[in-house]
């Protein structure tokens, strides 16, 4: 497979856990209107170090900067080249952070963490708990910090959100997680 079919490829998994998982069973209920609008970038970064992962990241992160909410809500990054180890990403997002400080972003735009082993602290790999998290490629979600406290205002108990998930990932049955996560489960 060339290239430009690879990242195709890459752009329909994460579009089709956008719209499966993430939309499909309402992991974030702020993701539907903007998905349906268009106004969701879905960009395959060609990085290979985590080096180009930051510098990526900050040309997608002035493109955001630079186009209208109207025009453009927020961004994923499909990181297919680096960080497949969970521990790698984890440790790599000291880093995003960092960057965010270090260039002025923080308090415009925060960055929300998925990949394939996601896991969160406190709980054991195989939690269903984690799936919440679960993508089918590690990836870095830029979020504009204005949009999310606009969103967050008029939804009701937001602080439930992430137990709510954990509990719609546990009540999942094992035909449905193969279904949703076929990269876990296939």
């Amino acid at each position: 497979m060339d290239r430009s079919a690879f990242e195709r490829q890459v752009a329909d998994d994460v579009a089709r856990w956008l719209d499966d998982v993430v939309i499909g069973e309402n992991l974030c209920p702020f993701a539907a209107r903007p998905r349906a609008e268009g106004r969701i970038r879905i960009h395959v970064s060609a990085a290979a170090t985590e080096e180009a992962v930051l510098e990526d990241m900050q040309k997608e992160l002035e493109h955001l900067s630079d186009t209208p909410v109207k025009e453009l809500e927020t961004t994923v990054m499909a990181l297919p080249d680096v960080l497949a180890d969970f521990d790698d990403y984890n440790q790599f997002l000291d880093l995003v952070d960092l960057w965010l400080q270090q260039f002025g972003w923080e308090g415009e735009f925060q960055v929300a963490s998925f990949h394939p082993d996601y896991q969160f602290a406190e709980t054991e790999r195989d939690d269903a708990g984690n799936l919440t998290n679960r993508s089918p490629w590690p990836l870095l979600h830029l979020i504009r910090e204005e949009s999310l406290e606009a969103a967050l205002a008029h939804f009701p108990d937001p602080e439930n959100i992430p137990a709510r998930n954990v509990q719609r990932m546990e009540s999942l049955t094992a035909a449905e997680r193969q279904k949703l996560f076929p990269y876990l489960f296939g």
